[in-house]
């Protein structure tokens, strides 16, 4: 994409910088609300009395809540908005995540994973696609800062639950408070959102179903978002149920995985200008790799805080540079070609807490975590169909 050295016509570059402000906000509200959630799973699992197939039902309603979304996602985006859609999804992402620990049914859980999961797709497609769109407009690369904000913000909700894990505050009281501060901030962020259009800003044709090059970085995303997510599902009850961590250990390990991937996603227009996508990919999938095997043949807490924190350091840069590879695929707009991979790897993303949860229940969770082994090795592999 060219560089443009003036802000287009119809927004200045004082309104662009306070949108990608604005945006950067939006990135990190939707890592914080996901680390918030991640670090309590345990805490849903002990409120409704799960063993792990039904606790993998409930991650189960959430992938489907999310799939079913995404199939009107892109029109729904298109016609109110990327600021509209992230303003409606973030208040039904916040208020399914405040009282999630107020049912005590089964059934009352799975009906609020469902709304979880249909605000999560629609707020991530949102904030993506107005990242798109900026990227277009301001010929600046952001995308690589703006998924480092989601991962700043994992950590920081990840860190804040666990020193509230610590002082014994109660799970509902957290998550209602850190529901009711995320959905304030977000409403106050999204004023400064671009209000044209995502279809608008961005013309080109529909998504429809990748193919080609497309197909083949949908799939490297999916086989690293589902690695990516299975950490931010399962790493704690890992940590606690078979490493024998304390809750307030095991947090902490969760969140010195989000740490590593946000510094390395800050990091990550340097390590592009350094290697060539092919050769980052692959030596980042690897690294997560040997670091995910280490922690789970050790077993031991501190080997796993570090062995976290390098697979972060792994997984940090795959989709950035995926995106990034995508954007340059001819015959297509950017913002398109972002739209299309995400729609595939957002399946891996939702697929792989559940498949960790179904290994898990037929075997244990260490063989359950081993698919972040598996997909670091495909990542590895698949690295050099790469678009250059």
């Amino acid at each position: 994409m060219a560089s443009q050295p003036n802000a287009p016509e119809g927004h200045g570059a004082a309104r662009l910088r306070a949108a990608r402000w604005a945006t950067r906000g939006q990135f990190l509200l939707f890592g914080f609300v996901s680390g918030v959630w991640g670090v309590h799973i345990p805490s849903v699992k002990a409120h409704y009395g799960l063993d792990a197939r039904a606790l993998s039902v409930a991650l189960w309603a959430l992938a489907v809540g999310a799939v079913l979304c995404l199939t009107v996602a892109g029109s729904i985006v298109s016609r109110l908005g990327a600021r509209a859609a992230a303003v409606s999804a973030g208040l039904l992402m916040c208020a399914a995540l405040a009282v999630v620990l107020v049912p005590t049914g089964f059934a009352a859980l799975i009906g609020l994973v469902l709304v979880l999961g249909s605000a999560l797709a629609l707020f991530d497609v949102a904030i993506n696609a107005e990242a798109s769109v900026l990227e277009a407009e301001s010929g600046k690369k952001v995308m690589s800062g703006f998924h480092g904000m989601f991962s700043l913000g994992g950590m920081a909700g990840a860190a804040l639950a666990a020193l509230l894990i610590q002082a014994g505050v109660p799970a509902a009281l957290q998550l209602v408070t850190a529901a009711a501060v995320a959905a304030a901030l977000g409403a106050v962020a999204s004023n400064f959102m671009l209000p044209v259009p995502v279809g608008a800003a961005t013309p080109g044709p529909g998504m429809g179903v990748p193919r080609g090059a497309l197909a083949t970085l949908g799939l490297l995303a999916a086989v690293g978002l589902l690695a990516e997510a299975a950490i931010y599902d399962w790493s704690v009850l890992y940590l606690q149920e078979e490493v024998g961590a304390t809750p307030a250990l095991a947090a902490l390990g969760f969140a010195s995985f989000s740490a590593a991937m946000a510094a390395t996603r800050f990091a990550g227009d340097r390590l592009r200008t350094r290697f060539s996508a092919a050769r980052l990919l692959t030596g980042s999938a690897l690294l997560a790799a040997v670091a995910m095997a280490t922690v789970l043949m050790a077993r031991q807490p501190l080997v796993a805080l570090v062995g976290l924190a390098l697979v972060g350091v792994g997984l940090a840069n795959v989709v950035p540079v995926l995106f990034i590879a995508a954007s340059r695929v001819p015959g297509t707009t950017p913002a398109h070609a972002i739209a299309a991979v995400s729609s595939v790897g957002y399946l891996g993303m939702v697929a792989g807490p559940p498949l960790v949860g179904g290994i898990a229940q037929a075997s244990s969770l260490t063989w359950g975590l081993g698919v972040v082994v598996a997909g670091a090795l495909v990542l590895a592999w698949g690295a050099r169909r790469i678009p250059q």
